[in-house]
């Protein structure tokens, strides 16, 4: 059942609400800027670095802003949600911070070093099948043993205006923006940035970039229904997933085109912020640079945002190459 575009119950009133509630949790992640990003690019280029927020992705804002407005009872019952990384690292802090039991369904498929972090965090983790029907299956029967509230990763009003904040935070940093670039995975960020930004500044753009593998939302937004990822494969893992409806009911009236990244695109992209400006973003966030140094988008001559949404790569076989090299 899709949403109506017009039926969206969420706008500025909300995002302001999630920007104060979050105040006393969330990071306010810096702005960076990069003279030769600048020449590269042809245009003035500001990084919103989400990858330095708790858990080291934006995933912490949402997951906390939707369960600090679960009352007390809610919270004691605890919460549940699916996640193969961030969003499940970021359930569990906030989980953790405000005393409410977490389990997250993790598909067995997902990285050891990814499911550590969701433990150390303080989540139960459930294995189960790497597919979309066995996450939701298992995550009933923890709603039905348990009374747990299922906290979704993108498909959830509440998770989208605290993914909002990083954009509203931005435009305070930045100054006026000619446009915001995202990545687009579930779609909980960019519908969220969408929201912060046509309500502040209608005239910004807002362009979503996701891998040429996997562009189920250009082709969603071309069509005007979700089309479904399937099972792509590409290194920017935190993009596969397909849309949620309620973030396309945002997308398909608020966003003004999405743009794709090739894998060469994404693994240049990353190289170039770890070796120029010196962090670590994971291949889901470097995808927002690739279509601006390539000049893509068309924005010469103008200020563009742009939010690297994380920073969670497994470093292990770059430490291990080290050493085997030297010790």
């Amino acid at each position: 059942m899709s949403i109506d575009p017009t039926d969206v119950p969420i706008g500025e009133r909300e995002v302001r609400d999630a920007v104060e509630r979050l105040k006393p949790w969330a990071h306010v992640t810096p702005v960076m800027t990069s003279r030769t990003l600048d020449a590269r690019a042809g245009c003035s280029v500001f990084l919103k670095c989400e990858n330095l927020q708790r858990v080291g992705a934006f995933k912490f804002r949402g997951a906390m802003n939707a369960l600090l407005q679960l009352d007390e009872k809610a919270r004691g019952k605890g919460v549940v949600t699916h996640s193969s990384g961030n969003h499940g690292q970021a359930l569990a802090l906030a989980g953790s911070l405000l005393k409410a039991p977490v389990t997250v369904v993790v598909p067995n498929s997902a990285p050891a070093i990814k499911q550590a972090a969701m433990k150390g965090y303080g989540a139960t983790i459930r294995l189960c099948e790497p597919t979309l029907a066995a996450r939701e299956a298992a995550v009933a029967e923890v709603v039905a043993s348990a009374g747990s509230t299922l906290i979704h990763p993108f498909d959830d009003w509440n998770v989208i205006a605290g993914q909002a904040t990083a954009a509203w935070e931005l435009l305070d940093q930045a100054g006026p923006l000619d446009a915001v670039i995202v990545p687009v995975g579930g779609g909980g960020l960019i519908s969220g940035t969408a929201i912060a930004v046509k309500a502040r500044s209608p005239e910004t753009l807002v362009i979503g970039v996701e891998p040429e593998r996997a562009d189920d939302a250009r082709r969603s937004l071309i069509s005007g229904e979700i089309e479904p990822s399937g099972d792509p494969r590409t290194i920017a893992d935190g993009l596969r997933t397909s849309l949620g409806k309620r973030p396309f009911a945002v997308i398909s009236r608020l966003v003004d085109r999405i743009e794709t990244a090739s894998e060469s695109g994404i693994i240049d992209a990353a190289r170039f912020l770890w070796e120029r400006l010196k962090i670590v973003v994971e291949p889901s966030s470097a995808v927002v640079v690739a279509p601006i140094l390539e000049h893509r988008i068309g924005l010469e001559g103008r200020r563009a945002g742009a939010i690297l949404s994380g920073g969670n790569v497994d470093l292990s076989p770059f430490f291990d190459a080290l050493a085997a090299k030297w010790l």
